[in-house]
């Protein structure tokens, strides 16, 4: 075993020899797998061996069609047959909501290029004769699904990898990792040392080991999981006679299960709601390929909607039940990516479905690795996008709902119980005494709308309980005054003699001056954004020296702090923390907004002193508080920054000074509401790092002028020279009783040609609206726009200025 490398790759899964072989095939040779026991030993080897395209992501959707795609290109390469039949599938509905869903996964699709169809019952049954029809409303026909060899695709990568020059060191345990002070890491094993650049830790089972060898708690958990295999059956004889190919797949979403044909019989899997962790504390490093003692008890449920909704099953007996460990994150999703502050570890694990994804994994961790990006938008898998908050018995929750809700409906209303709550802040009784209806954002709650007593939601894909109710709150806000809880924005602050001159390169804005805020975009060095914050100018050139305070997506919290901690100057003269729950927000906004806080402090908030976009301490009651003159809303409003010791006594000053102006509580449904009236983006949906800031429309807040060589500058002059591909348009769509939620086809002149990427119904202006992108030479168009919504198209129009306040009376007065 060699002594130094320049990646050591641990693990030797479908994930790990997936990692090594994208390494290899860059051009990175001095790399090395290492596997305490054979390759596929773990979860690998006993996998049943699916693969398919679909995911409620469409960019993690992009990855597994990459997958699929990849499996002809290791076996030539390789010699080692990854045993692949691509048979097709169906993905069956057997409600008319179910239904809803498969047709938005269709229409998802079709700007994806995956190649689904919506067909009938009975048009399903010709394709799968195992089925019987009448339990069914609908299917999609898949042509892209099938089944492969596990360990035959695992061998693959890894034996084209070593022709390309990488190593693979079985029967070799890492017994620990520990860095060095010149930032290398030794990777400590049975057979002796390796010293190393970097170190992927593709552990599988064993991925939370690994991790805690570095002090990392990573949010995974091994769940129990149980397919069978039949004997061989008559009718599938017969199809393979008939037809001279193999039984197609089918998931029965419904039923909770999917089947493949296996040899001459079936395959059945379910993921059962009575589900079981295994190992929940610590994974033994003796396992290896044992298989775990089978409870048929567990999933008899399942099976027997299996033998109602697939009748030739009644006929066969159970040849031999699997149930073998995998592991999964809390949302499903797999973690990869580098671990904020340890520079040189990358992390690839919690990959469940890892013959769809593995090869998608394996592509953007070595981009990652190689060229400093991924090279597409995987936000749905990076490891960054859970915090400290997801502890062990966090993880635990959810990774058991998840599992139990695989093949589940996730309406877009609905909020999932499990793990929660578990961050509030100081005034969550408060808003849940007056109706509070709760999501969560990065572990947070976080109200979403505010519910009459005995109403709850009811939930749809089409406009539900709380449409009325929401629609009040944009009334409350439009007419008179409302506020918000807005703690789950992320807030940092930046400090040091150097902070001025850091953020200046880091934000392509120009920086405001004392006592002034700034919307400022964050590009990388492609020129793409991967940030856009508010900033303000907290006084850093005067002595009171408080530096400046960033504001921004809560969601990408840890994903911020990585990319600011990697950019920071080595000679500590910028300081920047994340402040998290050390800081609480509460907004205002509408047209009383300035009574209401000119009741409630002794500074001068008129227009003349306190215009928009200034900032200032100040005093709120009691309380004293940071205030912001801006607001998501696009009205009249201020942001309210305090110390959660203080909010409590904030609100309640706020809410007793709004009662002579009509003021209410609004929550995040009707803020979507407000926004889409002022055109306003949101991160991960509009902005992303995928997208330019002339294609956002962002552009009018990058300072292209200044002497600053700002990150991304040269890409972004070169966007701006060039005019980039597509560009950010809203619109509005002349939608029936459902609203597009994101990710819906854009239609123009009969072909697909954009999508959307968020929208919702705007109260106050009576229509419903879409975000979304569409290619330049199209996007200002006045004809011809059509939106995919639950399998119809509605004619949209594009509304190039706000639909609220375009001329900014409002929101500047």
């Amino acid at each position: 075993m060699k002594s130094h490398a320049k990646v050591v790759v641990v693990g030797g899964g479908v994930v790990g020899c997936s990692v090594l072989f994208h390494l290899a095939r860059h051009g990175w040779t001095d790399i090395v797998l290492l596997e305490r026991d054979e390759l596929t030993s773990g979860s690998t080897w006993h996998a049943a061996g699916g693969m398919h395209t679909i995911n409620g992501d469409p960019n993690v959707a992009k990855l597994q069609k990459y997958t699929i795609s990849l499996y002809k290109e290791i076996e030539e390469l390789s010699g080692q047959a990854t045993g692949v039949h691509l048979t097709g599938g169906v993905l069956l509905a057997a409600t008319e909501a179910r239904l809803d869903w498969l047709r938005g996964v269709v229409a998802k699709g079709r700007y994806l290029g995956i190649d689904l169809e919506e067909i009938s019952p009975d048009e399903a049954a010709e394709l799968m004769p195992l089925l019987d029809p009448k339990q069914f409303v609908g299917a999609v026909r898949n042509k892209e699904d099938g089944h492969l060899d596990p360990s035959g695709v695992t061998h693959a990568y890894a034996k084209a990898a070593r022709k390309l020059g990488a190593e693979v060191e079985r029967f070799t345990k890492v017994e620990d990792i520990v860095r060095r002070a010149d930032g290398l890491w030794r990777v400590i094993t049975n057979k002796g040392e390796v010293v190393a650049e970097h170190v992927v830790n593709a552990g599988g089972l064993w991925a939370r080991e690994v991790g805690r060898m570095v002090g990392l708690e990573l949010p995974v958990l091994a769940m129990e999981h149980m397919y069978l295999i039949t004997e061989d059956m008559p009718e599938v004889a017969a199809w393979n006679q008939k037809t001279g190919t193999e039984i197609i797949h089918a998931v029965d979403f419904d039923g909770e299960l999917y089947l493949r044909q296996e040899r001459g019989g079936m395959l059945m899997g379910t993921y059962e709601r009575a589900n079981k962790p295994w190992s929940e504390l610590q994974t033994p490093w003796n396992f290896g390929h044992e298989l775990l003692e089978p409870d048929i008890d567990r999933i008899a449920p399942s099976l027997e909607v299996g033998f109602r909704h697939f009748p030739a099953f009644q006929n066969t007996g159970i040849k031999q039940i699997i149930n073998g460990p995998f592991t999964f994150a809390p949302d499903g999703n797999p973690l990869v990516g580098p671990v904020r502050g340890l520079p040189g570890l990358w992390v690839a694990c919690g990959v469940m479905a890892g013959f769809s994804q593995g090869g998608g994994v394996g592509l953007a961790l070595s981009n990652w690795m190689i060229e400093g990006d991924p090279g597409a938008d995987i936000w749905a898998m990076d490891v960054s996008r859970y915090g400290d908050w997801a502890t062990m018995a966090y993880t635990n929750a959810k990774v058991r709902e998840n599992y139990s809700r695989r093949f589940s409906i996730r309406f877009p209303n609905e909020e999932l119980p499990a793990g929660r709550p578990l961050k509030t802040t100081p005034v969550y009784d408060l808003l849940s005494a007056k109706g509070a209806q709760w999501g969560v954002a990065y572990g947070l709650e976080v109200p979403l709308w505010y519910a009459p007593e005995g109403v709850r939601d009811e939930f749809s894909w089409r406009r539900s309980s709380d449409f009325e109710h929401v629609a009040k709150e944009v009334r409350t806000v439009r007419t008179s005054v409302g506020l918000s809880e807005i703690s789950s924005f992320a807030k940092y602050r930046v400090t040091g003699a150097g902070a001025a001159a850091w953020l200046d390169r880091l934000l392509a804005c120009k920086l405001p001056k004392p006592g002034r805020m700034t919307l400022a975009p964050m590009l990388k060095q492609d020129g793409r954004l991967i940030g856009d914050f508010s900033l303000a100018n907290l006084g850093s050139g005067n002595s009171s020296g408080e530096g400046w305070f960033l504001a921004g997506s809560g969601i990408a919290e840890q994903y911020h702090m990585r990319w600011f901690e990697a950019h920071l100057p080595q000679d500590s003269s910028v300081h920047i923390e994340a402040l998290g729950a050390r800081l609480t927000g509460l907004s205002i906004a509408g047209p009383r907004a300035r009574d209401v806080l000119a009741k409630v402090t002794r500074a001068d908030v008129s227009n003349a002193a306190f215009p928009f976009m200034a900032t200032a301490r100040m005093d709120i009651g009691m309380a004293p508080c940071l205030v912001g003159r801006v607001s998501y809303t696009g009205d009249l409003g201020y942001e309210i920054w305090v110390a959660p010791e203080y909010q409590r006594a904030a609100y309640q000053t706020l809410m007793a000074a709004g009662e002579d102006f009509g003021i209410g509580l609004f929550g995040a449904r009707a803020l979507n509401a407000l926004r889409l009236e002022k055109n306003y983006g949101s991160w991960a949906r509009e902005y992303r790092p995928i997208y330019g800031p002339l294609e956002a429309g962002l552009d009018r807040f990058v300072a292209y002028g200044k002497e600053t060589d700002f990150i991304g500058k040269q890409a972004a002059l070169a966007e701006r020279q060039q005019g980039g591909k597509l560009r950010l348009r809203a619109f509005v769509v002349d939608a029936a009783d459902a609203d597009v939620i994101g990710d819906e086809p854009i239609w123009f002149d009969g072909a697909v040609r954009g999508w959307v990427t968020s929208g919702g119904y705007a109260h106050h202006s009576k229509t419903s609206v879409a975000m979304g992108y569409v290619p330049k030479e199209i996007a200002d168009e006045a004809d011809g726009f059509e939106v995919e919504l639950l399998g119809k198209r509605y004619t949209a129009r594009v509304q190039p200025t706000p639909l609220f306040d375009a001329n900014l009376k409002r929101m500047r007065g």
